[in-house]
Formats: structure tokens, C-alpha cells, sequence
């Protein structure tokens, strides 16, 4: 064996967590980070049943793993429950979350607190890239439906499969 393991150290793991739908430069530049300073990055999409998404769950794991294909330490998975659970099923000790704004971080933080109080996990905060520090899936999708230009909000293969959904409809 080669590697952090063989050293006898552990691996070192993280999930960013999300709906995704779609993802977007805000989201990547995130996960990017984050595979820079972790062994093992999970993204883990949220699969809340109770909204319909504009991509279905399949969609946007496929989405995502093309646009981080590259990064070489990036899995993609779904998820349905607590995130704390997903984290101990999968030995993660931290959880990355981008800030866009102090809104975010009133929200964020008291899930923070929940999280390491039900089972320990930590969370990391990672201020958004000023760039896209107003960015959201949201925002993406309304302003896409009206004709405007988003691409230079998400990647190219996004912007291609968000594009074709939206003529459908």
C-alpha cells in the first residue's frame, strides 16, 4: 500500500454537502478547496423529497462528477437523512461549508452546533470567492428561465444540460 495509509496515518476525509441543482462555480470552487486539503472529498447530494428539482438526483451526480472529474479525489453520492449519519457511515470527521454572506453564517453555524453536538463531526467554514459571493442555484435557475446569461455562473456542461431543460419546459 502507498499512500497517507500505509504511513500509518489515517485519511483524511470531508463532505460538502448540497442540493445542487444545478451545481455552480460557487459550488466548485468550494469542492476545489477543499480537495486541496483533504485526501477524500465527498459531495454529497441532498435528496429532500418533499421539493421537486429542476434536475433529478441522477442528473446532478452525473453533473457533478464531469465537472470534478478532474480533481482525482472527489466521490459523488446521494443522501437522504442526517448528514451526521452519512459522516459516521463513512468515517468523515468534517464537514466544509462555503459563506456568501452573515445570513449564511447565522444558519450554518447553528446547524454547526447540532451536528457536533449529535455525533462530534466539525465544520469548517470557507469564505465564498468574492466572485461569487451572490451566487446561488436559485438564482441561477430564475434568472436562466427569463433568457438571461448565466454562463459565466456555472460550468460549461451545466450551462449545456440547464439550457436543454429549460426549452423543454
Amino acid at each position: 500500500m502507498t499512500g497517507p495509509e500505509s504511513e500509518g496515518s489515517q485519511v483524511r476525509r470531508a463532505v460538502c454537502p448540497g442540493s445542487f441543482d444545478p451545481i455552480t462555480n460557487g459550488h466548485l470552487d468550494i469542492i476545489s478547496r477543499a480537495s486541496r486539503l483533504y485526501d477524500e472529498v465527498y459531495v454529497a447530494v441532498m435528496i429532500n423529497k418533499a421539493k421537486k428539482g429542476l434536475f433529478e438526483i441522477d442528473e446532478r451526480i452525473d453533473l457533478i462528477r464531469q465537472v470534478t472529474a478532474e480533481y482525482g479525489n472527489v466521490r459523488v453520492e446521494a443522501f437522504q437523512g442526517l448528514l451526521v449519519d452519512y459522516c459516521k457511515q463513512r468515517d468523515i470527521p468534517a464537514i466544509v461549508k462555503g459563506l456568501r454572506a452573515v445570513s449564511d453564517f447565522d444558519y450554518e453555524l447553528q446547524m454547526a452546533q447540532m451536528n457536533n453536538g449529535l455525533s462530534g463531526v466539525e465544520t469548517l467554514f470557507v469564505p465564498t470567492n468574492p466572485t461569487y459571493s451572490f451566487l446561488s442555484s436559485s438564482l441561477v435557475k430564475e434568472v436562466a428561465t427569463w433568457g438571461g446569461d448565466v454562463s459565466h455562473l456555472v460550468p460549461p456542461v451545466v450551462l449545456e444540460a440547464l439550457t436543454e431543460r429549460l426549452t423543454k419546459n
